[in-house]
């Protein structure tokens, strides 16, 4: 047990002091409520990388007015409009700062538009900050670096974002972003898991307004169909998505083929039919 009063590790059972020299790591002040706790701390936020300055920024403000809110002196605002001016300039004082100012606003704008949590955009930022300091920007637009990141870390926490969809928000060709994202992997280091089927299954289904009982079971038929080698070498949405269209069948949860590839990007009418009956075939499911 721990004596923290005298700073000491005792045993329970004999009473014998295994460490008499603790360290406090607490802070040395005492607060009795939040209000006190909330006053008395001298932390800020968290460090963010999504932010352009990690959120560690002193402001400047334009109102001209003191700490008790009374005017300053004439004089002053000279002197307080170049401080500002040089704190602006100071910001972007080389080419990685004037690059994040440019990209994280438009990581921000993406990851909005795409509904990606905070978590997986702050690893976005990071490792386009780890990208334009190691020089792997140059040459190629903000755009596709940043669609190709986002299209690499979703991967790698498998909620994988296709290819179209980044497409389509980043305004940025598909070739060109699967090539920033090749060449990001390469240089970076970093071995990507394959995205399976099963990784699109619950955000098509969340799309599709399907209930839990078919989610569940596509699942079921997908692991089902990779025992039997049916989904290896197919495109993991068009799988997913028959997957969901034949769970629908078999649940009473039915949703059109056409309806299904209307609302999915990168995925088509055609391709749904014929994973379907591939995967229906291989299965034994008649419907």
């Amino acid at each position: 047990m721990t004596d923290y009063k005298h700073g000491e590790i005792l045993c329970r059972k004999c009473g014998s002091v295994l460490e008499d020299e603790m360290f406090d790591f607490g802070p040395e002040w005492r607060a009795f409520d939040e209000e006190q706790k909330s006053k008395r701390a001298r932390t800020g936020g968290p460090v963010k990388f999504a932010k352009l300055n990690k959120g560690l920024t002193t402001e400047i403000d334009r109102y001209d007015r003191d700490i008790r809110g009374g005017a300053i002196q004439p004089e002053r605002k000279a002197q307080l409009y170049r401080l500002r001016k040089w704190q602006r300039r100071s910001r972007m004082s080389d080419s990685v700062q004037r690059n994040l100012s440019i990209a994280l606003p438009e990581l921000d704008r993406m990851c909005a538009y795409m509904n990606i949590p905070n978590t997986i955009k702050e690893e976005c930022a990071m490792w386009y900050r780890k990208a334009v300091n190691k020089g792997l920007v140059r040459g190629r637009s903000i755009e596709s670096v940043v669609a190709a990141i986002i299209y690499l870390i979703s991967r790698k926490h498998h909620l994988p974002k296709t290819l179209e969809e980044l497409a389509e928000v980043s305004g940025v060709k598909k070739k060109d972003i699967g090539r920033s994202y090749r060449f990001a992997c390469r240089r970076l280091s970093l071995r990507m898991p394959v995205a399976t089927p099963m990784d699109y299954v619950p955000r098509f289904a969340c799309e599709l307004g399907l209930s839990g009982e078919t989610e569940a079971k596509a699942i079921e038929i997908l692991n089902k169909a990779r025992k039997k080698g049916v989904t290896s070498g197919r495109g993991p949405t068009g799988v997913a998505a028959a997957a969901i269209y034949l769970a629908g069948k078999l649940t009473n949860d039915k949703k059109t083929q056409k309806g299904i590839a209307g609302k999915l990007a990168g995925v088509t009418e055609v391709t749904i039919r014929n994973r379907y009956e591939e995967i229906a075939r291989e299965l034994g499911i008649e419907v």
